[in-house]
């Protein structure tokens, strides 16, 4: 599966598949621990899924954690400074 995670805001990403928005990546609360949720847009059956995605959302303690689950997908923020890189 080829994913990206392209930022909108500061801990909130979309996740592409094959240029596709499937779900939303956030950053949830305001104090460390951090978790970080991906969350699938559709609540769609186990069979139609995306192949990470066993559950609809999914937690992770980091934003690094989250992107070995999805295989390293490429990241593209939306700083003007700072070039896209694979976490």
């Amino acid at each position: 599966m080829t994913y990206r995670l392209m930022q909108l805001a500061p801990m909130a990403y979309d996740l592409l598949l094959h240029d596709t928005i499937v779900a939303s990546v956030v950053r949830n609360g305001s104090r460390q621990p951090y978790t970080w949720t991906a969350e699938l847009l559709e609540d769609l059956p186990r069979s139609k899924r995306p192949t990470s995605f066993r559950n609809i959302e999914h937690d992770f303690p980091s934003l690094d954690e989250l992107c070995a689950w999805l295989g390293h997908p490429t990241v593209k923020t939306n700083n003007r400074h700072t070039a896209a890189r694979a976490v």
